[in-house]
């Protein structure tokens, strides 16, 4: 009984903060979807500003998804942040009261490459031809004796590759791996944002 009596309330208490809300007809809502290049689309800061001035923020869920509520009628910018991704601005953004402004799923972000650690590669013969087709490993060392495997590449037709990483500090390794070819391994300390430079020399294993 007891039970029973618990959800009643709990469905009173509920419907009457719906019915509060529905009648709310003094200020608006935004809502919206926010989708990125890499990553994870949550913890977006959401910003609600009026010229420089900030009104109220929140953050978006692991969907992308977020909404501000209880908002004053008026024209406001909304601002997108997160580390590692450019920041977005959409405006102006008008609200009505008793209406929720929809800003849709087309909120996309796309990596900041400012604040992106690559590693760039080129393989090349003895004779200094550039070698296409070869896979490269690359792997975080966590210890002196471990690596984790993070990602791999295969070389273009000039021989190049790349990897986008974290700006944080880290040590990673990368080896050389193609039929026929010797396998070599290079090590790239990582300590900022910026370009690390790596050449292999293909040495075909001897007969």
């Amino acid at each position: 009984m007891r039970l029973i009596k618990a959800s009643f309330t709990f469905s009173l208490l509920f419907l009457l903060s719906v019915t509060c809300l529905a009648q709310d007809k003094t200020s608006g809502a935004i809502k919206g979807k926010v989708r990125v290049e890499k990553g994870s689309p949550a913890g977006v800061a959401v910003i609600l500003r009026q010229g420089e001035r900030e009104v109220t923020r929140t953050t978006t869920d692991k969907k992308g998804d977020f909404v501000i509520a209880r908002v004053a009628p008026g024209v406001y910018g909304v601002t997108l942040r997160k580390p590692g991704l450019s920041v977005g601005s959409i405006e102006p953004v008008e609200v009505k009261a008793g209406k929720t402004r929809t800003l849709g799923d087309r909120l996309i972000l796309s990596v900041d490459e400012g604040s992106i650690a690559f590693i760039r590669g080129s393989v090349f013969t003895e004779a200094g031809r550039s070698v296409p087709g070869v896979r490269v490993d690359l792997a975080r060392i966590v210890a002196e004796n471990s690596t984790q495997k993070i990602d791999f590449r295969i070389t273009g037709e000039t021989g190049e590759f790349v990897f986008r990483l974290p700006p944080d500090a880290a040590k990673y390794r990368l080896t050389l791996r193609a039929d026929g070819i010797e396998p070599a391994s290079k090590d790239v300390e990582v300590d900022s944002a910026a370009v690390y430079r790596v050449a292999f020399t293909a040495k075909p294993i001897p007969k």
